[in-house]
């Protein structure tokens, strides 16, 4: 069986292609998504904003030059695309789900969506993805809609791409190949850059291709006649291949020790005993709008996937003034690459090394069971399982109130809240409080005023339940780690109540 949808008729509305509830959110105008006036408050200052609309994509025209003189005004062709899905498991609400999902990238990736098919299949035809009949059915959409590129919905072996591109005459890519097209598009500090050029890199090298003559061997040695004899040399691609080699070594050694310099920062809050909350969740679900409504960190907000690349860290403080930080990490999608999971493995480490974790999942999501199930999976993969999850539904102003309630009703340690507007934030906080790691050791000391740095450092290094001033000194009652009570010991009043 194969399910198609019809071909656009309008180019400028590429989301009627689609059912109006699976329309993806990512095709939403950036004006639409965000502004200044209804959401500055909650975001804080959108630095990053301009910068990322400064390059805009722009439709219906072509790189070609009419004339040398028009070098300086040409503009970036936008991308046709088709996309096409083979449904081998699952429900139709599934496979259209995850073409929607797919339209999302392709439209975050600049790209203009104009058709889409999918074909039911018990698993992908091992020469062209989706079998020689439908391939040719693909190439007449392709030729209708006057598109340029064919998007799978999976991650396609190299045999399968060239098949693909030999029958349908356009370019072919994958799933893998369009996210990380976004992530290179996304990524900004020196670290996000390496991992994407080390993940692109990883992916291309057994896809690695060459047309006529470029794949000629070399002369294996001397200049010519009987000295040229003694056998032939590399080949252009195994030269290619080689190079690129090297490239990843390097890269991999730069990454580490780009590595050593979060570790060092990693380490300097666990010696200050400060707590860390890592923020992970699906992309789209909210994560950078959930980081600067408890922080005003000012990150980055976009209606989009893959939005925000770079972890940022940020410190905090719960109602009953205890500090911890906030990470807020890269988001995940279903079936993600594993090229990015392990470039990106050092970024990902934020969460194995949290003390707990703020599983944000978008609660207007039409299947948002499946998001909780794709991010537990990377999260499994990166060694994260031991940490304490709070899983946080949000847009719980945009929810259906059924789907609400059967989320808290199948997540026993879960909340809902709206980033945007505010609700259940205060009970999000509460409840940080109180999943956060206490201090194991409780005391009562009087600390001379002489004192006053092991104040401080009981306030921001404990938990201070009650404080007093007195003639003598000031009368602490706190919980404490055991290097601040070996320093506090001798001003304790009491002994260690447990």
């Amino acid at each position: 069986m194969t399910s198609s949808s019809s071909p656009s008729q309008d180019a400028q509305s590429p989301a009627q292609n689609y059912p109006e509830g699976l329309r993806a959110d990512a095709l939403m105008e950036e004006d639409v998504a965000w502004s200044q006036e209804i959401d500055g408050d909650r975001d804080g200052d959108q630095f990053d904003r301009s910068e990322r609309a400064a390059l805009r994509r722009v439709a219906g025209l072509s790189t070609e030059l009419e004339d040398v003189t028009e070098v300086e005004y040409r503009q970036l062709r936008l991308e046709r695309v088709v996309l096409v899905g083979v449904w081998t498991t699952g429900t139709v609400r599934d496979a259209d789900n995850s073409l929607a999902e797919l339209a999302a990238l392709a439209e975050t990736a600049g790209a203009l969506v104009l058709d889409g098919v999918v074909q039911r299949r018990d698993k992908p035809d091992a020469a062209t993805y989706i079998g020689s009949g439908k391939a040719n059915e693909l190439r007449d959409i392709v030729i209708e809609t006057g598109a340029d590129t064919v998007i799978c919905d999976g991650e396609l072996s190299p045999g399968q791409l060239i098949h693909l591109e030999d029958v349908v005459k356009v370019k072919v890519i994958d799933r893998t190949a369009l996210i990380l097209d976004i992530f290179a598009q996304h990524a900004k500090s020196r670290e996000g850059k390496a991992q994407v050029a080390l993940a692109q890199m990883q992916y291309m090298l057994p896809r690695l291709r060459g047309w006529g003559q470029s794949l000629s061997r070399q002369m294996g040695g001397g200049s010519g006649g009987g000295l040229a004899t003694r056998g032939p040399g590399e080949t252009k691609i195994e030269t290619d291949r080689r190079r690129i080699r090297e490239k990843m070594a390097k890269m991999r050694r730069e990454i580490g020790d780009m590595k050593t310099g979060r570790d060092i920062k990693r380490q300097e809050r666990r010696r200050n005993k400060v707590p860390s909350v890592a923020i992970a969740g699906y992309t789209n679900a909210g994560k950078s709008s959930l980081l600067n409504r408890l922080t005003g960190a000012g990150v980055l907000v976009e209606n989009a996937l893959f939005a925000t690349l770079d972890p940022t860290v940020r410190r905090a403080e719960t109602p009953s003034g205890r500090l911890y930080t906030l990470v807020d990490t890269v988001g995940f999608v279903r079936h993600l690459p594993h090229h990015l999971v392990e470039a990106f493995r050092s970024t990902m480490e934020e969460v194995g090394d949290s003390d707990l974790i703020l599983h944000v999942v978008d609660g207007s999501h039409p299947d948002p069971e499946e998001q909780l199930a794709a991010v537990r999976e990377v999260v499994r993969d990166v060694g994260a399982t031991k940490v304490p999850e709070i899983v946080v539904i949000n847009k719980a102003d945009a929810a259906d109130p059924l789907v609400l309630q059967r989320l808290l009703r199948i997540e026993k340690r879960s909340i809902a809240v709206s980033a945007r507007t505010g609700q259940g934030i205060a009970e999000l906080l509460a409840l940080i409080d109180n999943e956060l790691p206490r201090p194991s050791v409780e005391i009562e000391a009087l600390v001379p005023y002489t004192e006053g740095q092991l104040v401080a450092r009981a306030h921001t290094e404990g938990e201070v339940i009650s404080e007093e001033h007195t003639a003598e000194g000031t009368l602490l009652k706190l919980r404490v780690h055991e290097e601040l009570a070996a320093d506090l010991a001798p001003y304790v009043a009491e002994p260690a109540l447990r």
